[in-house]
């Protein structure tokens, strides 16, 4: 399991080889106990504001526990990890070199073409239960597809030689598909296409803070499959920016964008889910473990079918990510 550590003034710490999780929510209240082994676990994510000992950062070292620290809009901002390599380092070799010739061209307009027809579908999705808005819709979605065949028809020797284009159909498609969104959600909810940090909107600040912990995800799905998050093939090598993991997150993007429209199509999300900031809107400590709970579990109880299997969307992604890492080296 995912444990998330939210609650200002939360203590995590080690108590009999278990880890043990203090939270009082208001001084009124006595402090709440949580036992928890560390089997069980495979992932914390805190935010700031919380107290860890060095004994529960070793403790998940020994486990293969990251811990993630993230900002209040979700948005990671470091995390504790084992020094050890996920796989051979030959992995990494053909990473780098991949990201400088048509192979790296290859992965990315497959990302993005998968991410385009993710959307697309959504969109016919949404159109089949909304009579009034399903030629609106349809419209929409088949012209994500025309993007999605001009990234296709992209030639290059590699991903810097049609990077602009690349960006422009991805643009040109996001923008059309969030304005699909928009008139499909409820009529108090409606937004101007995407904002980030801050959010304009709640939709997009749940959307954000739902991304966050995708982004988190995706990161330690690479790690696992031995690969470097900082050498990506789409995304600019900025000084500490992980490229890797926004390039390859693309796909897995709709996980979170089916998971939050949902939540609000079906009324799961109030108004008092969000507070008023500079510039913007932000998601509370009441909306937090709303969106948490249910993202969660659609990212691990809830299951798809997968290469001729029933698997969790998040074992599908780790899956993709060792297929992806294999494929650099040669393995089927």
């Amino acid at each position: 399991m995912q444990i998330f550590i939210n609650t200002y003034g939360t203590y995590l710490h080690v108590k009999d080889e278990m880890f043990e999780i203090r939270v009082r929510e208001s001084k009124q209240e006595k402090f709440k106990t949580n036992h928890i082994a560390a089997h069980k676990i495979t992932s914390f994510v805190v935010s700031k504001g919380a107290a860890i000992t060095t004994d529960a950062i070793a403790l998940a070292l020994k486990h293969n526990i990251d811990i993630v620290v993230v900002e209040n809009d979700g948005h990671p901002m470091g995390r504790f990890w084992h020094s050890k390599l996920g796989s051979t380092t030959k992995i990494r070799k053909q990473q780098l070199e991949a990201s400088l010739n048509q192979e790296g061209l290859k992965w990315v307009k497959n990302w993005i073409s998968d991410k385009l027809t993710n959307q697309s579908e959504y969109l016919l999705d949404l159109a089949k239960h909304r009579e009034k808005l399903r030629e609106d819709l349809q419209t929409k979605a088949k012209k994500i597809d025309e993007y999605k065949l001009r990234v296709q028809e992209l030639q290059g020797d590699k991903v810097q030689d049609v990077a602009e284009m690349l960006r422009a159909m991805e643009g040109n498609a996001g923008r059309v598909y969030f304005e699909g969104l928009s008139t499909a959600i409820p009529k108090e909810y409606t937004f101007e296409g995407r904002s980030f940090r801050p959010a304009k909107d709640a939709f997009n600040a749940m959307l954000n803070y739902a991304y966050g912990i995708l982004y988190s995800r995706v990161e330690r799905s690479l790690m696992l499959a031995g690969l470097d998050p900082y050498v990506g093939f789409m995304h600019r090598d900025d000084y500490n920016m992980k490229s890797l993991v926004f390039d390859f997150i693309e796909p897995y993007r709709i996980y979170a964008e089916r998971c939050v429209f949902g939540m609000f199509s079906t009324k799961k999300v109030n108004k008092a889910f969000f507070n008023e900031i500079t510039g913007g809107v932000s998601l509370n400590q009441e909306g937090k473990p709303v969106l948490v709970e249910q993202f969660v579990k659609y990212l691990d109880q809830d299951h798809i079918r997968y290469l001729g299997r029933n698997q969790s969307r998040s074992n599908a992604m780790q899956m993709d990510a060792h297929k992806f890492a294999n494929s650099l080296i040669g393995k089927a």
